[in-house]
């Protein structure tokens, strides 16, 4: 069994408040077609969406973005074609509130994988040099082996896009897949 984890897919990160906008628009149908897949497989497939209080003065991300994914707000819901698939299979899925930019920092992400046995994680969604960073990060500090679709990812900076997918296979040797 392998792990599919979807990384704030969500309107804010996609077109909303903090967007990647079109490079993210342009992933959509991708990681829809991939969260199919992988649930279709009987893989896991998680969504790990960032959460965040209105005006937290003790969130380290209130003085470096502007406000986002903010606790009960249409900003948070899955992005389009995602947002579809999880209705008609969050049974699927498993919905992950994270707080960081890694979701495995103050999650239980671990715990889930360690006991399905899953030692291959598949990542995907926003922000690739932020969020999917720096999960992947964690992921090798951790021993998982890790794919990146690179199909599947986007960011709001593509220089740093770019230098994050080859740092991922460069330095943290993840297999980057190239669609």
């Amino acid at each position: 069994m392998n792990a599919l984890i979807v990384i704030d897919y969500t309107v804010d990160f996609v077109v909303g408040k903090l967007p990647c906008g079109q490079p993210a628009i342009d992933i959509e149908m991708r990681i829809a077609e991939l969260a199919d897949r992988f649930a279709k497989q009987g893989d896991f497939v998680v969504l790990a969406v960032d959460l965040h209080e209105e005006d937290d003065p003790y969130h380290p991300e209130t003085k470096l973005f502007p406000p986002h994914n903010i606790r009960g707000t249409e900003g948070r819901q899955l992005y389009g074609k995602l947002d579809e698939w999880y209705r008609s299979n969050g049974q699927s899925a498993y919905w992950m509130d994270k707080k960081r930019y890694s979701a495995f920092a103050g999650t239980d992400l671990d715990q889930k994988l360690r006991e399905r046995g899953i030692e291959e994680i598949h990542l995907v969604g926003v922000c690739t040099d932020i969020c999917v960073l720096h999960t992947a990060v964690d992921a090798y500090n951790k021993g998982f082996r890790t794919i990146i679709h690179e199909d599947a990812v986007a960011s709001f900076n593509e220089a740093g896009h770019e230098w994050a997918l080859g740092h991922f296979s460069g330095v943290l040797g993840a297999l980057v897949e190239r669609g």
